[in-house]
């Protein structure tokens, strides 16, 4: 089955008592049982819901994987993974890391003793001499977050194999629509499905998809103990926002390509992070692994000055200035003072994230007035 019809068809079923095509909101904490421990598959909704159910059975065939446990956020998400650990363990990650995650890991995470280690995994020799008997995970973000760094997941699954090691692959900024790190040897993939899965900016939610049958019936465990469970009506929105999954990022793809190479041109604009660029590092990487060159985008000012950043930031019409990233809309966003704020700045210019970054989602709209908005708002700067 192809990709657009499991993002319409796969776990879906009509409902059973009316018909339904579309699948129902079971809006309910609680059900009936027959006798004690005599249930149809359901006893509490912290544990399972059939709302859930369905979605978690849609995500799993999208990522190619087994099972799928659904969260009420992306880094609650992350947040369960990373109890799958213990204190002393090593968790390897990426130096240009989503600052929620970089928050998570160090300032939550750090207080129980589980060490955060951050490489420049673009390069996979780096990994080889980062590994120590204490690490257990790799943490691989790809594209990276904000600055498009492409890592090859093949590449280090394999030497994290070797290792003995998990891999995991937060792929939000793909979604599965352009990349499936299980094919590519990764045990463990997780999204924001607040992102381009749900594609509509009205759901906080998240994801975690997995083969490995070990680690589903702990994270099972973990999600009930813990209880950081997404309710019917989020599951219902995000099962509704999948699909269109495809054809939202082709079209954003195919913008963000144009807008990259508009970017590229303008005088005000000193440097733009797109791995469609055949000069882009790991170009070849991203063209072998990802399915197009995702719908994400970063650029630079030659006014290296937040002031010269805030100019466009104010100034842009169809772009809208606000966090995160995936939906219909065309976002702008300012990482140093928004989603990369919790990283200290000695940390954030070591990967070029300068005061003057700015990071685009680029949306479906007509691709011509979007690059027109950021002309007009680029102009200001440069006059």
């Amino acid at each position: 089955m192809k990709f657009g019809t499991k993002a319409i068809h796969a776990g879906i079923e009509p409902d059973p008592s009316t018909g339904a095509i579309m699948t129902p909101i079971y809006q309910t904490s609680t059900y009936v049982q027959e006798a004690p421990g005599v249930n149809k598959g359901y006893e509490y909704a912290r544990t399972k819901n059939p709302t859930r159910t369905a979605l978690e059975t849609n995500l799993a065939a999208l990522e190619n994987g087994k099972h799928c446990i659904c969260y009420a956020s992306g880094l609650a998400a992350m947040d369960a993974i990373l109890k799958l650990y213990k204190p002393g363990d090593e968790i390897i990650t990426t130096n240009d890391l989503y600052g929620g995650s970089y928050r998570l890991l160090t300032k939550i995470f750090g207080l129980f003793s589980l060490k955060g280690t951050f490489i420049d995994m673009t390069d996979a020799n780096a990994l080889k001499l980062a590994i120590t008997d204490d690490t257990k995970l790799i943490w691989i973000e790809t594209p990276t977050n904000p600055m498009l760094s492409i890592v090859d997941i093949e590449a280090i699954s394999e030497i994290a194999q070797s290792k003995g090691v998990k891999v995991c692959v937060d792929n939000t900024f793909s979604s599965p629509y352009l990349q499936t790190p299980l094919d590519l040897g990764a045990d463990i993939v997780m999204h924001s499905a607040t992102k381009y899965i749900n594609g509509h900016s009205d759901v906080i939610h998240g994801c975690v998809i997995t083969s490995d049958d070990e680690v589903a019936d702990r994270l099972r465990f973990i999600q009930n103990a813990a209880g950081a469970v997404p309710g019917p009506m989020d599951c219902f929105l995000v099962l509704r926002g999948i699909k269109t999954l495809h054809l939202r990022v082709e079209r954003s793809c195919h913008n963000a390509e144009k807008i990259a190479s508009f970017l590229r041109d303008h005088p005000a604009v000193s440097k733009v992070y797109y791995p469609g660029f055949t000069d882009h590092p790991n170009h070849a990487v991203a063209a072998k692994q990802m399915r197009m060159f995702g719908g994400m985008l970063s650029f630079d000012l030659h006014a290296n000055s937040f002031e010269s950043a805030e100019k466009v930031l104010s100034n842009t019409q169809l772009f809208s200035l606000a966090e995160s990233l995936g939906g219909v809309e065309s976002l702008i966003g300012h990482p140093a003072t928004m989603t990369h704020a919790s990283i200290p700045k000695e940390e954030r210019l070591k990967v070029g994230l300068t005061d003057s970054l700015i990071r685009l989602s680029v949306g479906v709209e007509n691709v011509e007035d979007l690059i027109e908005d950021l002309r007009k708002a680029l102009d200001l700067v440069n006059m």
